[in-house]
C-alpha cells in the first residue's frame, strides 16, 4: 500500500526513488519502535549464553585456586554440620540429666547451636552446590545449548 502511493506521488513530483526512500526509512523506523516477544526471546537466549560462558570461562582461569576453594568449603561446612552435631547432642544430653535447671541450660544452648546452623543454611547449600557442579557446568551449559 505505501509503496503504491508513493509511486503515484513520485510519479506526480517526479521523485518516485526519493518517496519511497522516505517511505522506508518511516517503515524501518517504526519496526525499530516495536519489540516483539520474539526479539525478546532472542536477547533472553543471547544473555544466559553470555552468562554460562563468563561463568566457564572463570572456572577455567581460576583452576589454580581449587585448593582454596576447597578448605574454605570444608571449613565452612565442617563449622555447619558441627553446629548441629553439637547441638543434638546437647540435647540427648539433657534427658540424662537430674537437675532441671542443667537440662534448661542445655536446650537453650541446643537451640543456640541450630540457629547459628541454621543462618548458615543458605551458604552453605550454594557452596556444596557449586563445589559439586563446578566439574560439570561446562557439560550441563553445553548440552542446554544443542
Amino acid at each position: 500500500m505505501f509503496s503504491t502511493i508513493a509511486q503515484t506521488i513520485g510519479k506526480l513530483f517526479g521523485t518516485d526513488k526519493a518517496i519511497q526512500s522516505v517511505v522506508d526509512n518511516v517503515s524501518n523506523g517504526l519496526d525499530k519502535l516495536v519489540y516483539t516477544d520474539e526479539e525478546k526471546a532472542v536477547d533472553a537466549a543471547k544473555d544466559r549464553s553470555e552468562a554460562r560462558k563468563m561463568i566457564i570461562r572463570w572456572m577455567e582461569a581460576t583452576k589454580g585456586q581449587n585448593l582454596a576453594r576447597r578448605i574454605i568449603a570444608l571449613a565452612i561446612v565442617f563449622t555447619w554440620l558441627a553446629q548441629y552435631i553439637i547441638s543434638q547432642l546437647t540435647d540427648i544430653s539433657a534427658i540424662w540429666v537430674a537437675n532441671t535447671a542443667i537440662q534448661l541450660n542445655l536446650h537453650a544452648s541446643s537451640k543456640i547451636l541450630v540457629d547459628g546452623a541454621k543462618n548458615m543454611n543458605q551458604p552453605v547449600m550454594v557452596i556444596l552446590g557449586f563445589y559439586f557442579a563446578a566439574p560439570y557446568l561446562g557439560q550441563i551449559f553445553n548440552k542446554k545449548g544443542k
